[in-house]
C-alpha cells in the first residue's frame, strides 16, 4: 500500500504525519523548528520528522508515494520553492528550494507545497469539523492568525494570496502588528505579538507568571501551553490579553461573515485547539453585535482534527490535481 506523508510547518513546531489512501494516520512525529540554521536547517528537521513518522508507522522512505508541506509564507507548488517564510525562521526573506530539500534526501520522493492554513482548511472541510458545508472559514490561532476559505466546497486562493484574516483590520490607528501595519487582527491575537506586549507590559511593571511558567516549562517563548496553563492559574495579565484577542477574532471574523456569509466557521491553530470550546464559545457570543444578519448566525465550531489537521491537510496534497 503507498503511503504519504505530511507536514505541518510552523513557527514553534514541524508535525509529521504518514497516512494511508484513506487519509488514516499511521504515523506521526512532532519536533521543535529549528530556529539557528535557516531555510536549510527546517528543510533538514522536516526530513528528521518525517523519518521519525515512517518508523512509527513500520515503513521506509521507498514505500512513499508522495510528501507535501503546508508552509507559512508563498508557497510555489509548480517552482518548488517558499517565499518570505519569516514566521518560521527570521532569515527566511528570500526563495528556498524546500521541496528539493527535502525530497532528495528522501530518496527523490515527489514534494507538493501547498499554503499552512489552506491544507488545514481542507482537512476540516473534508474530513472534520466543515464536513457537509459548501462555504468555510477556517481561523487559525497560533504564532500568527491565518486563514483558508471554502466556497462551493472547492479552496478558493483569489490571485493567490487570499484568506490573509489575519491582516484584517479591527481598529484604525491600532496596535502595531509584527508585518509592520497598524490594527491587524494579529496584532491583537496573534501569539508572537501577545508576547511582544506582554513583555511590554512586564518591563514597565506589571506582574505576570507568563515568563516564569514559560521558563519551568522549558520553552524558548510563550508557546500554547504556557498561555493555558498561566489561564489556569487565573494569571491577571494571561486573561487581559486572551480577552483582547477574543475581541479581535470576534469583530474580524463577523466581518468576514458579513461580506461572504459564509455557512461555517471552524476555529484552530495551536492557540485555538489547546485552549478549545470554551474559548470557541465565547468568541461565537463576542460577534454576534458585528453581525448585520445576527438572527442567522453561522456555525462556529472548534476545528476537530486538532493538531494534526495541518499536517493531514499537507498529505492530502499528493493526491490533488492543484496546489492548495
Amino acid at each position: 500500500m503507498p503511503l504519504r506523508a505530511g507536514v505541518d510547518l510552523g513557527g514553534t513546531k514541524i508535525q509529521s504525519v504518514v497516512t494511508d489512501d484513506q487519509h488514516a494516520v499511521l504515523g506521526q512525529a512532532r519536533h521543535p523548528t529549528p530556529k539557528d540554521d535557516g531555510p536549510q536547517g527546517v528543510a533538514d528537521g522536516i526530513v528528521a520528522a518525517i523519518r521519525e513518522a515512517l518508523e512509527g508507522a513500520g515503513a521506509d522512505p521507498s514505500r512513499l508515494e508522495g510528501v507535501g508541506i503546508g508552509s507559512p509564507g508563498v508557497a510555489d507548488d509548480e517552482a518548488g520553492t517558499v517565499t518570505q517564510a519569516r514566521n518560521v525562521t527570521p532569515d527566511w526573506t528570500g526563495s528556498f528550494p524546500l521541496a528539493n530539500a527535502v525530497g532528495e534526501p528522501l530518496g527523490g520522493v515527489r514534494v507538493r507545497l501547498g499554503n499552512d492554513v489552506d491544507v488545514a482548511t481542507m482537512a476540516e472541510a473534508r474530513l472534520g469539523a466543515g464536513r457537509g458545508h459548501a462555504s468555510l472559514l477556517g481561523v487559525f490561532w497560533g504564532t500568527g492568525v491565518g486563514s483558508g476559505i471554502i466556497l462551493n466546497h472547492e479552496p478558493w486562493l483569489g490571485r493567490g494570496a487570499a484568506g490573509e484574516f489575519g491582516h484584517t483590520v479591527v481598529k484604525l490607528n491600532g496596535a502595531r502588528c509584527t508585518c509592520g501595519r497598524n490594527g491587524c487582527v494579529e496584532a491583537y491575537a496573534g501569539r508572537m505579538a501577545m508576547e511582544l506586549h506582554a513583555r511590554e507590559l512586564h518591563d514597565k511593571g506589571r506582574h505576570t507568571d507568563l515568563f516564569k511558567i514559560m521558563e519551568k516549562r522549558e520553552r524558548d517563548t510563550l508557546s500554547s501551553g504556557v498561555w493555558a496553563r498561566a489561564l489556569e492559574h487565573k494569571d491577571a495579565m494571561a486573561e487581559e490579553l486572551i480577552e483582547r484577542a477574543i475581541a479581535a477574532l470576534a469583530a474580524g471574523i463577523a466581518s468576514a461573515v458579513n461580506l461572504m456569509d459564509f455557512e461555517a466557521v471552524v476555529i484552530g491553530g495551536g492557540l485555538g485547539s489547546r485552549l478549545g470550546e470554551p474559548y470557541v464559545a465565547r468568541i461565537r457570543k463576542q460577534m454576534l453585535p458585528h453581525l448585520f444578519v445576527d438572527d442567522h448566525p453561522p456555525r462556529v465550531v472548534l476545528a476537530e482534527l486538532g493538531d494534526l489537521g495541518g499536517a493531514i491537510g499537507a498529505a492530502m496534497q499528493v493526491d490533488s490535481p492543484t496546489p492548495v
